[in-house]
């Protein structure tokens, strides 16, 4: 009878830790916000040299990373006819079947690469907040996507827009909804409550920019990082006063894309003209100092990393990346100093990207001809282990070089699922 108990005890275990194992991917870069994918039982390498989709659908053109919470996956794209107009998409995560739509008039004014919609859906419980290219923000019921508050925060704040519009993904924080909109009279980024829409506080009279806001621990407190046009700054989430700030004022326009990340003390931050730099975040109080700024003479004679849409990564001492022409680089987290660089990644083209997914000693990487690459990263180099195509590139984003994928990828329930600006599809990547 034990010996039963022990048995079904154990069977038991398993199945809670194969439970624990597989994740959503509820906002941008993942369930912490960090580009890590933290499931297990994930395939070692490909069988062919095409990923076979579980579902593909249809959607509009849009830059929106999906997200996925719930069996449900969350999109945004564009249609401009017979009018113009964004959607929030609803698909089911299992099947791909159409769960709901939520669409409103929006036209682009001023608005460079008019696709669609940037930022991806941000899901908390049962809501899910959506912000789109013109500063259109609302908060969805993730049932039936009926709305629970909606706002135009272009009219509301007047947003001083960026070139490329309202890139940033929402952040949730316990009671608030940040959002970094660039909008004027010390409204460059702006916590909203999540349950109503009300502004909570507003903060920074600086340009606006591209670059989704985080939250890290230091000397003991939460801090918020937000990178605008013309700063680098940590914010007290609650309130929104300054904690600190080091100015990064572009030498041509704001045009910083990568999300910040950090590692122990450090944070880093790139851009496509202004090269990266690096601080240390104080351990005694909340306060930083530059460690070094590097920046090349132009766009082709580049320093350190120059990167515009990937979000780089840090290994151990070393970030890997990738620089304004497609080159992988590896770096000295320490100086700067390039340590190699690789050409067979992505194609090298003016801004070709890659989006780096770290799981376990593997990066996964989702380049922008829509293949996707298993690897491994070390000061030594870039080790390809696997590699298929999973979409086809599209030329709503960028109609040069026969279209690109842009879009990040969502990794949940042990599946990919990416978007191109024809369709929405779920692969497998459970291994047998």
């Amino acid at each position: 009878m034990n010996r039963v108990l022990l048995v079904i005890a154990s069977l038991l275990a398993v199945g809670t830790t194969t439970r624990a194992s597989a994740d959503d991917w509820p906002q941008w870069r993942g369930p912490t916000r960090d580009g890590v994918w933290r499931e297990t039982g994930i395939v070692e390498s490909f069988k062919s040299p095409s990923l076979e989709p579980v579902w593909r659908m249809p959607i509009g053109p849009g830059y929106s990373g999906p997200t996925v919470s719930q069996n449900r996956v969350f999109v945004t794209d564009r249609q401009t006819k017979p009018s113009q107009i964004e959607r929030v998409l609803a698909f089911a995560a299992d099947t791909g079947a159409p769960l709901w739509t939520h669409a409103y008039e929006c036209v682009y004014k001023n608005v460079g690469y008019e696709a669609g919609p940037r930022a991806s859906v941000s899901v908390d419980g049962d809501k899910a907040y959506a912000l789109g290219a013109m500063g259109h923000c609302c908060c969805l019921n993730v049932a039936d996507g009926s709305v629970i508050w909606q706002r135009d925060l272009n009219a509301d704040y007047s947003i001083d827009m960026p070139i490329w519009g309202i890139s940033a993904a929402p952040l949730v924080d316990g009671p608030r909804l940040i959002v970094h909109i660039g909008g004027t009279a010390g409204a460059c980024i702006v916590a909203l409550d999540k349950l109503t829409g009300l502004e909570l506080w507003r903060a920074l009279d600086e340009r606006g920019q591209y670059t989704a806001p985080i939250i890290l621990e230091q000397a003991g407190r939460r801090v918020l990082v937000v990178w605008t046009g013309d700063s680098v700054s940590g914010l007290v989430p609650d309130s929104g006063a300054t904690l600190w700030s080091v100015p990064f004022k572009p030498r041509n326009m704001p045009i910083g894309v990568a999300t910040p990340i950090v590692d122990r003390d450090r944070l880093f931050m790139t851009s496509f003209y202004d090269g990266s730099m690096m601080l240390r975040l104080m351990a005694e109080r909340p306060a930083v100092e530059k460690v070094w700024h590097r920046v090349g003479a132009n766009e082709r004679q580049t320093d350190g990393l120059h990167s515009i849409i990937s979000t780089p990564l840090f290994l151990g001492d070393h970030i890997y990346g990738v620089d304004s022409y497609g080159e992988l680089r590896c770096l000295e987290a320490a100086t700067g100093n390039r340590v190699w660089e690789n050409l067979t990644a992505t194609p090298k083209a003016r801004w070709s990207t890659i989006h780096f997914i770290l799981h376990g000693d593997r990066v996964w990487m989702l380049n922008e001809r829509g293949e996707l690459i298993i690897s491994k990263l070390s000061p030594k180099g870039f080790e390809e282990i696997s590699r298929a195509s999973l979409l086809k590139p599209t030329t709503d984003q960028l109609p040069q070089r026969g279209g690109v994928c842009w879009s990040h990828p969502a990794f949940a329930n042990r599946h990919v699922f990416a978007r191109n600006d024809d369709e929405l599809v779920c692969a497998s990547l459970a291994a047998e």
